[in-house]
C-alpha cells in the first residue's frame, strides 16, 4: 500500500474511473416516472459504493420520492463534522441526436468523460467518496467526522431532501456542508464559490374575452391579451436593463471592497467569455456595472416564455382570448423572495389595463446566500486548492440558484463550502455533456485534502 494519499490517489485513476464510468451507465433521470427503477439501481449503487469505500451505517433513507442516500464515519472526537452533499439523479438526455455519443454509455475522448450525469453530479459527489475512501485506505481513519447525505431529486426541486432536513435537522449536527455542485473559473484557474443568488419563478396570465374571436370581425375593439402582455412586460425594465418595479432594489447588498478587488485577479477577458460563453454579438445589461457583477451580485429579471395565441404553421386570423408568460428574477443578498414576488405581482396588476383580468402563481423561490472568503472552512477549501493546483483559488459566486445551499445553512447553522470541479463548457443539461478527466482525478485530491485542512479549522 502506498504509504502517501497522493501517490495512493494517483495509482487508483484507472480503477475510480471504470467505477464512475459504471455509474454513468444508469438512467436515473428523476423527471421521467418511466426511469423510477433506475432511480432505486441509482441509489443503491452509491450506498454500495459509500460502503465499499469505508463508511458506516450506510442506508437507503425512503422519502415520498426517490431514497435518500446516507453514511457516516464518526469516530474523530473533537474534530469538526462534516456533510457531504450531491445528488445522484440526471438531466433527461434530450436531444438525443445532438449527442457524439449515446448519452448512457460513457466514452473518454481526449482528456474529457463525455455522458449524462458525468459533472452534474455523479462524477463531483464520486469524488467526494473517493477522497473518503483514499483516506481511510491510507491513514485507517479520518481527520474529521464524515456523513454524507445524497439526493434523487435536485433536478426536479429538491423536495424530499427539504421535507427530510425541516424533520431531522437536529438529527445532523455539522460544522460545515461540502458541496461539489458547481464550476471553477475556467480551465487551469481553480476557483471557490461563496455564494448563490436566490430566485422567484411565476407565471402570470391575461385574460380578455371569454373565448378567442375572428380578427375581421372584432378586430380594433376586443381587448387582445397577447398585445396587452407584451406591453405589461416591457413596462418592467428600461432599454439599459434597470428593473422599474418599485423598492426591487431596495434591499440589495453591495459585493465588500476586498471581493471586487479579488475579481481583478481573475483571468477574465469580457470579448473572450462573450464568444464562449454568450456567444452573442454584444452582452447587455446595467451599463455602470462590470459583467462579473452583473452575474454574480446583481439582480436579474428575466422573461422566459409567452405561451398564447395561434403559433401554427400557416396562417390562423384569431385574437386570443388569454396569453401567459413565465419569468422569473434571480435574487441577491439581503433580498427575500416572498418581499420580490408581491413586488413583482403589485406592478403588474397595478399596470393591468381595465379590459383584462390578471392572474398570479409563484412556482418556484429560492433564497441567495453568500458566505465570508475568510471563514474557517472556506479557508481550508482555499488551502487544499492550492496545495493540489499549486495557485490560490479565485473566490467567485455562482449566477445561477442552488436552493439547497441556503437549506444546509439554515438549518444546519452552518457555513456551506462550495468546491466546484466541473468547467464552464462542460454542457450541463445540455447534450455531450463531459467531466476533464484532470479535473476528476485532482478533484478527489482536493476534497482529501480539504477534509485534512477542515480538521485543524
Amino acid at each position: 500500500m502506498p504509504n502517501t494519499l497522493t501517490s495512493y490517489i494517483q495509482g487508483m485513476r484507472r480503477q475510480y474511473l471504470d467505477e464512475l464510468i459504471e455509474l454513468l451507465r444508469i438512467p436515473s433521470i428523476s423527471t421521467l416516472p418511466e426511469h423510477r427503477s433506475d432511480m432505486k439501481r441509482a441509489a443503491e449503487w452509491v450506498a454500495g459504493s459509500l460502503s465499499k469505500a469505508g463508511l458506516e451505517n450506510v442506508k437507503l433513507i425512503p422519502t415520498e420520492g426517490n431514497d435518500l442516500v446516507y453514511a457516516e464515519w464518526m469516530h474523530a472526537p473533537g474534530a469538526p463534522t462534516v456533510l457531504s452533499y450531491g445528488h445522484y439523479d440526471v438531466q433527461p438526455a434530450d436531444p438525443l441526436g445532438e449527442w457524439t455519443t449515446p448519452p448512457f454509455a460513457p466514452e473518454v475522448r481526449g482528456e474529457n468523460l463525455y455522458a449524462r450525469g458525468a459533472t452534474d453530479n455523479k462524477g463531483q459527489i464520486f469524488t467526494h467518496i473517493k477522497a473518503a475512501e483514499a483516506l481511510l485506505k491510507t491513514q485507517g481513519r479520518l481527520p474529521v467526522n464524515l456523513r454524507f447525505l445524497i439526493e434523487g431529486e435536485e433536478e426536479v426541486g429538491s423536495r424530499s431532501i427539504s421535507k427530510y432536513m425541516a424533520e431531522h435537522a437536529a438529527e445532523l449536527p455539522s460544522d460545515a456542508v461540502l458541496v461539489s455542485d458547481s464550476s471553477m473559473f475556467k480551465a487551469g484557474a481553480p476557483s471557490m464559490d461563496i455564494g448563490v443568488r436566490g430566485m422567484v419563478y411565476m407565471e402570470i396570465e391575461l385574460q380578455g374575452a371569454a373565448t378567442d374571436l375572428h380578427s375581421g370581425l372584432y378586430g380594433g375593439v376586443a381587448p387582445n391579451p397577447l398585445e396587452a402582455m407584451a406591453r405589461l412586460l416591457s413596462s418592467l425594465k428600461d432599454e439599459s436593463g434597470h428593473i422599474l418595479i418599485p423598492g426591487f432594489y431596495d434591499d440589495v447588498r453591495q459585493p465588500d471592497a476586498d471581493e471586487k478587488a479579488s475579481w481583478a485577479r481573475l483571468p477574465f477577458d469580457e470579448n473572450e467569455w462573450r464568444e464562449c460563453n454568450v456567444k452573442a454579438p454584444v452582452l447587455t445589461g446595467e451599463p455602470e456595472y462590470g459583467v462579473l457583477e452583473r452575474v454574480w451580485t446583481r439582480p436579474t429579471l428575466e422573461i422566459h416564455g409567452m405561451p398564447g395565441g395561434f403559433t401554427g404553421p400557416g396562417a390562423k386570423t384569431v385574437i386570443p382570448a388569454r396569453a401567459a408568460a413565465k419569468l422569473s428574477a434571480r435574487l441577491v443578498p439581503d433580498q427575500k423572495p416572498e418581499i420580490v414576488a408581491q413586488l413583482i405581482e403589485r406592478a403588474l396588476r397595478e399596470r393591468t389595463p381595465k379590459a383584462y383580468q390578471f392572474q398570479c402563481r409563484l412556482l418556484n423561490t429560492a433564497e441567495p446566500v453568500v458566505f465570508p472568503p475568510g471563514g474557517r472552512f472556506n479557508r481550508a477549501g482555499a488551502q487544499a486548492i492550492e496545495k493540489v493546483y499549486g495557485k490560490p483559488p479565485g473566490y467567485v459566486r455562482c449566477g445561477g440558484s442552488i436552493p439547497i445551499v441556503p437549506l444546509f445553512a439554515r438549518q444546519l447553522h452552518a457555513p456551506v463550502v462550495m468546491i466546484g470541479l466541473g468547467l464552464p463548457d462542460d454542457g450541463l443539461h445540455g447534450p455531450n455533456e463531459k467531466f476533464s478527466l484532470e479535473n476528476f482525478y485532482r478533484g478527489i485530491e482536493v476534497i482529501a485534502e480539504f477534509l485534512q485542512f477542515a480538521a485543524r479549522a
